[in-house]
């Protein structure tokens, strides 16, 4: 088997199947979030899938990635996340976003050139961006004029820990709610669950659900979803190496016994975070191998008893026996970082029936 370099395949069957489950979990319309250029597995594909579930819309994080998705033909409504800064009215109309306020001097920028529609967001507890949930002057200022706004279509906020606290989870919700409650009306769209908040099935669900990892096949909380992507690589060479030899970068790695030392076309440039130096697992046919020496920018090492892999052999970094959020943990991280960093130069291969 021969390629150029390392690829990831994607199943997108698996993936609208994700999506369809989590619907049912929240009973709500999805607003699928494919920031991040679909989270790494590429944002117009996943969306082009995803409209299988018929979602309100689409989330994103920049107006950039609202422009890819227009520019692909996809014309659901856009949320561009990053909250929306007075001088960039022009851009959002541009791409047709709905932007998200989070100040009164965004407010206003927005509304004074159009009545197109806008989200509101009220923090919580996150403590990113938005509206401050204890802040009664600017929400008073919200209050006053968000009744003359016929573009406001929508309220959220985001949960900080709803795939490892309920209890703060439940305290941000309460919070979210004792804000609505003071506003003059309820907009049309209401919204708060994230991937995790699935796992208390419609309880903050709203009218509008977000989420995000589940779909691509990384746990959320109490949620475990189909595995999704696959990122594999093609073995470079098979060379003999002995008990005590070195390998890699620093000579932090040496082989406990004679063996076979191979060698990946794959590295930390391709998404192999160097992190997962001596500590991450390989896939070579049905078993597992731990990486040896330091993860290189083009290169991993791997060394095994003889005799268990050739040159062209197909090598797995995640994926099948290799866990996301297995490998995730070795790595130290989270699953989001995994897929968000598979670099550009790795392929990705679409299959897969809903």
């Amino acid at each position: 088997m021969s390629r150029l370099g390392p690829w990831l395949d994607v199943d997108l069957g698996a993936l609208v199947r994700n999506a369809r489950a989590y619907a049912r979990a929240v009973g709500v319309p999805l607003l699928p979030m494919v920031k991040a250029n679909g989270y790494g597995l590429g944002a117009v594909p996943v969306a082009l899938a995803l409209d299988e579930v018929n979602p309100w819309g689409f989330g994103v994080a920049t107006l950039t990635e609202a422009e890819t998705l227009r520019r692909a033909g996809i014309d659901r409504p856009i949320i561009a996340f990053i909250p929306m800064r007075p001088e960039q009215v022009d851009e959002c109309l541009a791409v047709d976003a709905r932007p998200v306020l989070g100040s009164i001097a965004a407010l206003e920028a927005w509304t004074s050139r159009t009545d197109r529609p806008f989200h509101v967001e009220i923090d919580t507890g996150m403590g990113r961006s938005g509206f401050r949930w204890h802040d009664a002057d600017a929400l008073g200022a919200l209050r006053a004029r968000l009744p003359a706004l016929p573009g406001w279509e929508g309220i959220f906020t985001h949960f900080s820990s709803s795939d490892t606290s309920a209890e703060v989870t439940a305290t941000q919700w309460t919070r979210f709610e004792s804000v609505l409650g003071e506003l003059p009306r309820r907009p049309a769209l209401v919204h708060a669950a994230n991937s995790a908040a699935g796992q208390w099935g419609p309880r903050y669900a709203g009218n509008l659900a977000r989420p995000g990892i589940f779909l691509y096949g990384g746990r959320a909380g109490q949620l475990t979803p189909e595995p999704v992507a696959w990122l594999q690589a093609v073995v470079h060479a098979v060379r003999p190496i002995r008990r005590g030899d070195p390998v890699s970068y620093g000579e932090t790695w040496r082989a406990p016994e004679d063996g076979e030392v191979i060698t990946l076309g794959i590295g930390y440039a391709d998404g192999v975070l160097r992190s997962l130096s001596n500590r991450g697992l390989i896939g070579l046919g049905v078993e597992a191998f731990r990486i040896s020496g330091r993860v290189t920018m083009d290169m991993v090492m791997v060394v095994t008893p003889p005799g268990r892999a050739r040159v062209g052999d197909v090598a797995t970094v995640f994926g099948g026996p290799i866990g996301l959020d297995d490998q995730a943990d070795r790595a130290e991280t989270i699953s989001y970082e995994l897929l968000t960093a598979v670099g550009h130069r790795v392929a990705r291969r679409y299959g897969g029936e809903p």
